[in-house]
């Protein structure tokens, strides 16, 4: 099998992404399933995750591992939470946010055959409707279509701890259509200089448009 390993819990297999299935047996969004040593890997869909499509395009700060809390705003139906889930695995933690109660239907199934994995219904700039749920995370990633992107991150960095690590999605489009995506993406990080440091940035074309990957770590 021409299975490697890229980073702790995600390999290469034959040009493609995968991660260790957790929960043997099940998908999650129709990927595929393979066997390699008595373990089941489930194959990671660029066009389907932005986190695929940044790792792909060369991330160099994949700090996610086993045993981590994540924070993870805007699951939406579980894509790319159940490959974090993956990775974290049995001694890690996903806290899920998700506005759309039609996206919770379908992650509340993902998150019931996958135990390290908790949903939460709610928006994710109101924090304090999760703060006695949510611990201190070793990372946060964030995926929301809104126009106050860099502030819902903002408010959220109460739950990652010092030097821990921020996975940020920036939407341009979802923002302000009249500008420059690459305007748009200056502005919402320097929102955040106080709190973060930047470490990379990252398009996702050609998986997607209009789009950053940023890593930043908490200061």
């Amino acid at each position: 099998m021409e299975l490697k390993e890229l980073y702790g819990g995600v390999y290469s297999f034959r040009g493609r992404l995968a991660t260790r299935n957790l929960v043997k047996g099940r998908k999650v969004y129709n990927e595929e399933l393979i066997e390699d040593g008595g373990n089941e890997y489930r194959t990671w869909n660029p066009y389907r995750s932005k986190l695929a499509a940044a790792i792909l395009n060369g991330l160099k700060n994949f700090m996610i591992k086993d045993g981590d809390a994540v924070l993870y705003l805007g699951a939406a139906t579980g894509t790319t939470s159940s490959h974090v889930s993956d990775v974290v695995g049995d001694k890690g933690r996903v806290y899920c946010v998700e506005l759309s109660e039609r996206n919770m239907r379908d992650l509340i199934k993902v998150c019931e055959a996958r135990p390290n994995m908790l949903p939460l219904l709610g928006d994710a700039m109101h924090t304090e409707k999760y703060v006695d749920v949510v611990s201190t995370c070793d990372a946060i990633y964030q995926d929301i279509s809104a126009r106050d992107q860099a502030m819902i991150l903002k408010a959220n960095g109460r739950f990652l701890k010092k030097g821990g690590f921020a996975y940020f999605v920036i939407k341009s489009q979802s923002i302000d259509i009249s500008k420059k995506p690459k305007t748009i993406f200056e502005e919402e990080l320097s929102k955040l200089e106080s709190d973060f440091e930047v470490l990379e940035r990252i398009s996702l074309e050609p998986f997607d448009s209009m789009h950053l990957f940023a890593v930043l770590r908490k200061r």
